[in-house]
């Protein structure tokens, strides 16, 4: 049985995760996606909860990859 999954503008509609164990606070990924992601006092990442827009998910790949630590990722959304 397949899981249901949320549907934003006829895509899979996905949200961005932080692993606050691998996360060291490079602050990368708000530089390359401010429209989701700023930084508290420390540097470390403070995320936009609500689904990614497609438009973003360019500079989404981008900040994930650019993640020296690995910590960055992204989630489907469940229905």
């Amino acid at each position: 049985m397949t899981t249901p999954t949320r549907i934003l503008n006829g895509r899979q509609a996905k949200t961005i995760v932080v692993d606050p164990i691998a996360c060291e606070g490079h602050g990368l990924c708000a530089e390359l996606l401010p429209e989701m992601i700023r930084l508290d006092d420390w540097g470390y990442p403070i995320i936009d909860p609500s689904p990614v827009p497609p438009h973003l998910e360019v500079h989404l790949k981008r900040a994930i990859a650019a993640c020296p630590t690995l910590a960055l990722m992204v989630r489907n959304l469940p229905d």
